[in-house]
């Protein structure tokens, strides 16, 4: 299976549709970019990877600053980064952000 993503503003309660998310993976002492996708207007990528070749350690880059500048709001971090750990690669990994001008937190989905 895959990797999937989506981004849901809790200070709005909305999806944050268009932003760009970079799915890498580590190897070789380096991070190597697999994909890239925009979120849609439900602030879903998916799937930012159709199947996962193997198992290893997986970033998800979000850049979220020219979100929130389009909103005309100011934010904390202008990126978000989340390092996540696939020990199977035929189940599917789904890892959402929630995520706030001064916070966020994220979980694997299903």
């Amino acid at each position: 299976m895959g990797i999937s993503t989506h981004i849901l503003d809790t200070s709005r309660g909305r999806p944050a549709e268009g932003v760009t998310v970079k799915l890498s993976v580590w190897q070789d002492g380096n991070w190597a970019e697999l994909a890239r996708g925009v979120t849609n207007p439900d602030g879903r990528v998916k799937p930012l990877l159709e199947t996962i070749s193997a198992a290893g350690v997986y970033r998800l880059s979000f850049e979220v600053a020219p979100y929130f500048a389009r909103l005309g709001i100011d934010s904390f971090y202008p990126a978000v980064s989340v390092e996540f750990r696939v020990n199977v690669p035929s189940e599917h990994y789904h890892v959402p952000l929630l995520l706030n001008p001064f916070g966020y937190s994220t979980y694997r989905g299903s």
